[in-house]
């Protein structure tokens, strides 16, 4: 009695193990294939942003807020799909400013928000619009300090 018991309680415990192991492997298989849906639709939404025309500048500001909202919960929600979101639009963008020149019309918020993607969009924006008109340059005099005192 006492050995068919302990054979029983083998079995049991090895049948843990592979359900377990099991279960890890569709949870890695869950990982992946969200990692590869939001590196998706990353991509899909960078091109849909990319060709995106608005017909007023608050239709157009208004897609951008709302592009933000979709990306700052998504970041809240779940840490590893923004990455894989984020790392999907760099991918995007970069392969898109690899071939956008001046065929390509895109407004003022969609440089200033590509910047935030990719870095070569960074010096396209801020060189459109100098953030001063005067150069000042800095000469400085310095003269002597003369203190007086009472004792």
């Amino acid at each position: 009695m006492k050995l068919f018991k302990t054979s029983v309680f083998i079995i049991v415990l090895g049948f843990s193990f592979i359900g377990q192991a099991q279960e890890s492997e569709i949870s890695n298989e869950t990982t992946i294939d969200k990692k590869s849906y939001y590196q998706k639709r990353a991509v899909e939404d960078a091109k849909y942003e990319q060709q995106f025309i608005a017909e007023t500048k608050a239709d157009e500001e208004s897609f951008w807020e709302d592009q933000k909202a979709y990306e700052k919960s998504l970041k809240q929600k779940d840490r590893k799909a923004y990455k894989a979101y984020m790392k999907g639009k760099k991918d995007a963008y970069a392969n898109h400013y690899e071939h956008c020149d001046n065929h390509c019309h895109h407004s003022d918020y969609y440089y200033q928000h590509a910047s935030f993607y990719y870095y070569g969009y960074h010096d396209y924006y801020y060189n459109r619009h100098p953030r001063r008109s005067t150069i000042s340059t800095g000469v400085r005099v310095n003269t002597p300090s003369v203190r007086v005192g009472i004792f």
